[in-house]
């Protein structure tokens, strides 16, 4: 199957310090892959690094073939690679409507925009009924089914989700998680670092262990799921 993105090599260094030692990535079209650890494994460095937000020191990143190593982060996105990043980052000052817009700043045809707003708020419902309010009043769930529907917005090729759960009541992990797999039904393309990796590696086609920058273990989720190895440190087996 082909990948829609590829990873090969990739290295992240912040100074004399690796975040991440020649990792391979493959996240073929259509399919969800996670990638666990600890924290300070060098997921989010990794994440950044594909949306261009970090520099790699090494290594390629491909995307539907096309070179994107190094590209700035907004061409990155321009190109279909959008992320939702760690702590949900949404524009508190704002309105949620405007949150969305700005999903979909690269569209100029006001009818396209509409459509996938309309889109967006039949998946979470809660926005439709606070679309004036700002956003920085929304509880934390809510400001990330924003965060994510706001880059849904943008019609991504691959999405990045980083720590989705993190920081969330029960109730709206197990509502973040039946989205996740939403997408993945309908043909999202996914790579998602999750601390909750349990409930990862049960949507996940195919996952990634990463350890102090390296990936240690890859291979269809189920099977990294039974691991003894994964379990004892990461499932409380």
């Amino acid at each position: 199957m082909a990948s829609s993105l590829a990873i090969s090599g990739l290295s992240v260094a912040y100074g004399r310090t690796e975040a991440v030692r020649g990792i391979d990535i493959a996240v073929p079209t259509g399919r969800v892959v996670c990638l666990i650890g600890a924290n300070g494994a060098g997921k989010t460095s990794t994440m950044r690094a594909i949306s261009g937000l970090t520099r790699p020191s090494g290594g390629k990143i491909l995307l539907d073939g096309i070179d994107i190593t190094g590209l700035p982060a907004h061409r990155v996105a321009a190109l279909g690679v959008l992320q939702v990043p760690e702590g949900r980052q949404v524009f508190a000052e704002l309105t949620i409507a405007d949150n969305l817009a700005l999903g979909a700043y690269l569209l100029t045809d006001a009818a396209e925009v509409a459509r996938r707003q309309e889109q967006v708020l039949l998946r979470f419902p809660r926005l439709r009924e606070r679309l004036g309010q700002l956003a920085g009043s929304l509880s934390g769930g809510e400001q990330q089914m924003l965060a994510l529907g706001r880059a849904l917005m943008g019609k991504p090729k691959v999405l990045l989700l980083d720590e989705p759960s993190m920081g969330l009541a029960p109730l709206f992990v197990d509502e973040i998680f039946t989205i996740i797999a939403d997408l993945k039904r309908e043909g999202t393309t996914i790579l998602l670092v999750e601390q909750n990796a349990s409930a990862a590696l049960e949507v996940a086609d195919d996952a990634c262990v990463l350890e102090n920058g390296r990936i240690v273990m890859s291979g269809p989720a189920a099977e990294i799921a039974e691991n003894p190895a994964v379990a004892a440190a990461y499932l409380g087996g």
